[in-house]
């Protein structure tokens, strides 16, 4: 948990707000680094995307609605891909994938990470090709496996020793020789919440390097020889703001790579870190650019490689946050503005938990604004929270918003591209909102909103 979620969790703040939230000097300004590149206020104060205003999108639309700025999305790839132009970059679908930004992603050259047999075929279903799919997971079935080798992705992350003979014995049958990475749990803690570090000892993920688990996979998988061992891979966190976690983990993956070369005279080509790469939430977070990220991280291999006497495997991350994070915000309705006995001020809008569960499952920090004009008003600290029967059902924790925010406004939530539509639920029964991409002024719905009908189709009872 980062300092400033700590404060803002454990502390009184009452009006005064915690320490890290300080009164804007005008409550009707953007952030740059919290929002989509081509999100700015028009002429009529209103929060505009790619030149089409809020109002216009909520009318043909409705609320809640995700907002994608498709040129932004489009150009953290490319940014991405200059940043690592002779190392592979893969977009981790679980952030959040539908056909239309895998056809995106796939346009802008990126490969793809997917971790179900669901995203497996949206994946495919959107057009990218797949051998550049990887495919995830701590328990893949054998039907997943079994997809995955019939298609051809290019890679299998093996995470288990079950897993190992499962996918031995389906190669086998087929006879194909699938391409695999092992993950390797590095005993690294990254500095995140403890429910997303994801290289600690006590986790599912993965195979123990100290338990001696990760060299005992490689080498079964070496010996049996029906499965192409390409080499290790590691991720260590999410939400991640710094390389030192990285330079822990290169440091360990790298002597395990030296300890096979050693056993077995084999020199593995490639090497995945993972992702985890943070994003700015509120004005207090400060993302390393991908080019700062490509210079830190290929240093730490390359030095970590002449200490092992390695040769420079073939590098690979796995962006996902990153890329789509920043380029969507959510778009609500305040249904009701409530004042708590002088405490605070709840701003009531018509979604939540349910379409954005990190604030109340990781403690998760957001900012807002009043979207739908602008105001003159004097700022008044406010939490926004949701219409669903949870006292938790909280978006945004604290934040200044205009004292005369009134039902019937718009509030938007940036950086909500990454996990929110992804972990969306119908809690309460409440019908998923659809994501809509901007582009050149003109919006296309990509997801569609969920109705009642499709609740009911599910119901057979």
């Amino acid at each position: 948990m980062r300092a400033h979620e700590a404060g803002a969790l454990h502390g009184d703040i009452g009006n005064r707000g915690p320490a890290w939230l300080r009164t804007p000097a005008d409550v009707n300004a953007l952030v740059p680094q919290l929002w989509p590149r081509h999100a700015a206020r028009g002429a009529d104060g209103a929060l505009a995307v790619a030149g089409l205003g809020v109002r216009d999108i909520t009318a043909e639309f409705g609320t809640p609605v995700y907002v994608l700025d498709e040129d932004d999305l489009r150009a953290r790839c490319r940014d991405f891909r200059a940043a690592f132009p002779t190392e592979d970059v893969y977009y981790a679908g679980k952030a959040f994938i539908c056909r239309a930004v895998v056809r995106m992603i796939a346009e802008e050259g990126m490969f793809l990470d997917v971790c179900s047999g669901g995203e497996l075929a949206v994946a495919l279903s959107g057009g990218m090709p797949p051998e550049r799919i990887g495919f995830h997971g701590n328990n893949k079935s054998v039907a997943e496996l079994s997809r995955a080798l019939e298609v051809g992705v290019g890679r299998i992350i093996v995470d288990s020793f079950a897993e190992i003979d499962r996918l031995t014995a389906l190669a086998r049958e087929r006879g194909v020789r699938p391409r695999v990475l092992i993950r390797v749990t590095v005993g690294v803690e990254a500095h995140t919440h403890e429910f997303i570090a994801t290289a600690h000892e006590d986790q599912k993920f993965g195979f123990s390097l100290a338990g001696g688990a990760a060299i005992a996979a490689a080498l079964r998988i070496l010996d049996e020889d029906v499965l192409e061992l390409r080499g290790l891979h590691s991720h260590i966190g999410s939400q991640i703001f710094d390389t030192s976690g990285f330079e822990v983990s290169a440091r360990r993956v790298l002597a395990l790579q030296a300890q096979i070369r050693d056993a077995r005279g084999v020199e593995l080509p490639e090497l995945d870190l993972g992702g985890g790469f943070g994003i700015a939430y509120t004005s207090q977070d400060d993302p390393a650019a991908p080019q700062e990220l490509a210079k830190r991280l290929r240093k730490i291999v390359d030095s970590e490689c002449a200490a092992e006497r390695l040769a420079t495997p073939r590098l690979s991350i796995e962006p996902g946050r990153a890329i789509v994070g920043p380029a969507v915000f959510t778009l609500y309705e305040v249904g009701t503005v409530k004042d708590v006995d002088g405490i605070r001020t709840y701003v009531s809008v018509d979604g939540g938990m349910s379409d954005n569960i990190r604030t109340a499952l990781y403690d998760a920090s957001y900012s807002a604004t009043l979207a739908s004009r602008a105001s003159a008003a004097e700022p008044m600290l406010a939490r926004v929270v949701g219409k669903h029967c949870e006292s938790g059902d909280i978006v945004v924790k604290d934040e200044f918003l205009p004292a005369d925010v009134q039902p019937g406004d718009l509030v938007a939530v940036p950086g909500t591209g990454a996990y929110c539509r992804s972990m969306a639920s119908n809690y309460n029964h409440v019908p998923r909102p659809p994501v809509v991409a901007v582009r050149d002024g003109r919006a296309r719905l990509i997801v569609r909103r969920e109705t009642e009908e499709d609740l009911l189709a599910l119901d057979v009872g």
